[in-house]
């Protein structure tokens, strides 16, 4: 018997304002939460990032997996985690020791800890990026202004974004449902 595979989704808010909670700035399981969600990019990518990657207020990112280079401006909630975080290496997201990089599998068990203390145990580091895309969409922005800040293709774009537009169509077409009812 085959199971659906469940589709990913974005953290819900309260679940990424218990995570803030649980995690202050100064920590690093703030620094890649804050670096994910505000730069929409792959963990792989997060983990490489180097404080000499950050010019003129933005991120200069080169994605590992497409080639794309990209540049982010950095928001205001990754200003601050970044300006709370330790300057050991040229990795901001360091190692222990601050000595290196931190592994994908240091992060992903920092993360999954945290997760299991808050109840977000369906929610993994992926979907941060659904997050970015998902908060884009909802402000407004065409999938080209989404794509250029995560690097995704038009495909992918409504991929990570279906559910959330969805919900913007739906309150769209009950407001006219109640403008047309009421004559407003």
């Amino acid at each position: 018997m085959k199971t659906e595979k469940s589709e990913r989704e974005p953290w819900p808010l309260e679940l990424l304002e218990a995570y803030r909670a649980a995690c202050p700035l100064g920590t690093r399981e703030r620094l890649v939460m804050e670096l994910c969600v505000g730069t929409g990019q792959r963990i792989g990518d997060v983990l490489e990032m180097r404080w000499s990657d950050i010019q003129d207020g933005a991120f200069v990112i080169r994605q590992n997996k497409t080639g794309k280079e990209l540049w982010v401006p950095i928001l205001p909630e990754l200003h601050a985690a970044l300006g709370a975080a330790s300057r050991h290496s040229v990795f901001i997201l360091t190692n222990e020791r601050g000595t290196n990089r931190w592994s994908y599998r240091g992060a992903s068990q920092a993360v999954r800890n945290v997760r299991e203390r808050i109840g977000a145990v369906d929610y993994d580091i992926h979907s941060w990026r659904y997050n970015a895309a998902c908060e884009l969409v909802e402000a407004g922005c065409s999938d080209d202004l989404v794509a250029a800040v995560t690097g995704q293709s038009p495909a992918m774009v409504l991929h990570y974004t279906k559910k959330v537009r969805q919900k913007i169509r739906a309150i769209q077409a009950q407001q006219k449902r109640t403008e047309q009812k009421w004559n407003v």
